[in-house]
């Protein structure tokens, strides 16, 4: 069995975790997190999005995030801009990556973005094309790569199709993400199977929800199909507010734990992780989502 011998977590908490707070988060207690992340030695952290404040107003601060975290060298601060505009406002906020999104299912594109997948595609075109101008790398995320919730199972060509256009397009890596969480392990290494006949596996990372507490099995399962990049949330915090009942990215003490019981390198540190998690959580007045940390916490 040839598992990976380290494996890169993405950690994305400060953006796809508190889009979805209700409560006003202030901009000290998202730096505070970031900087937290980064100390625990996370490499990558995705610090917030360039979207109107109408849709997303928890994301309204993000350039003051970029202005106020501590840059480490070597670890990777990016922000989520899905279109021209948000990229323009990112490079002016000196983000040094940025990440852009489309959808699996037709109809989850239009509930979600209100265009068609095709069109979604085009938009990013100009982003690109700027992206490459000014040197700024770009990742590609797919959703709804193991079901949707308005059409139900999505068949692993039509992610393929997705995932080919996105990397086509110039996005060095393309996250593949099962949104609602409904995903198993044989899914999701069927899904492998299929979009890594077009694009390297070294290319290709999981982004794996835990609504149906599927996460770590399908992690296991990616690790099998030769992925070693995976993207988890700090406290199991945020969901998709686009998705009924779809709540809880992975958290990435958990993912840690599964990781560091298979041997595997992320140059991460558990306690560290678990402060860091527990310091937003009772920032945010909430339970912390990770059952590891709420293990040793409880200790």
């Amino acid at each position: 069995m040839n598992l990976p011998k380290s494996v890169r977590l993405v950690e994305v908490g400060p953006r796809d975790g508190l889009q979805n707070e209700k409560q006003p988060i202030s901009v000290a207690d998202k730096v505070r997190l970031v900087d937290d992340l980064t100390a625990a030695g996370l490499s990558y952290v995705e610090v917030g999005s360039f979207v109107s404040p109408k849709w997303v107003p928890q994301m309204a601060g993000s350039a003051e995030v970029f202005a106020g975290i501590q840059r480490k060298p070597g670890v990777t601060y990016a922000a989520l801009t899905p279109n021209l505009k948000g990229f323009e406002a990112a490079l002016e906020a000196k983000v040094e990556e940025v990440a852009v999104f489309a959808a699996a299912s037709e109809a989850f594109s239009q509930k979600n973005i209100n265009c068609s997948i095709g069109e979604s595609l085009q938009r990013f075109v100009p982003l690109m094309e700027a992206a490459k101008a000014a040197n700024v790398r770009v990742r590609g995320y797919v959703s709804c790569v193991l079901g949707c919730p308005y059409d139900g199972d999505i068949a692993p060509e039509q992610v393929a199709r997705v995932a080919r256009e996105l990397y086509a397009m110039g996005c060095y890596e393309v996250s593949l993400g099962d949104t609602i969480g409904t995903g198993t392990a044989g899914k999701t290494r069927s899904m492998l199977e299929v979009v890594g006949r077009d694009i390297p596996r070294d290319k290709l990372a999981g982004h794996f929800h835990d609504t149906y507490g599927q996460a770590l099995p399908n992690i296991y399962a990616s690790l099998l199909e030769g992925i070693s990049v995976f993207d988890s949330s700090v406290a199991g915090l945020g969901g998709c507010p686009y998705a009924k009942g779809a709540t809880g990215n992975v958290a990435s003490e958990d993912v840690l734990y599964l990781l560091q019981g298979l041997g595997i390198e992320t140059g991460v540190d558990m306690d560290k992780l678990i402060a860091a998690g527990q310091r937003i959580c009772d920032a945010l007045g909430k339970a912390n989502g990770s059952r590891v940390a709420r293990a040793r916490l409880s200790r």
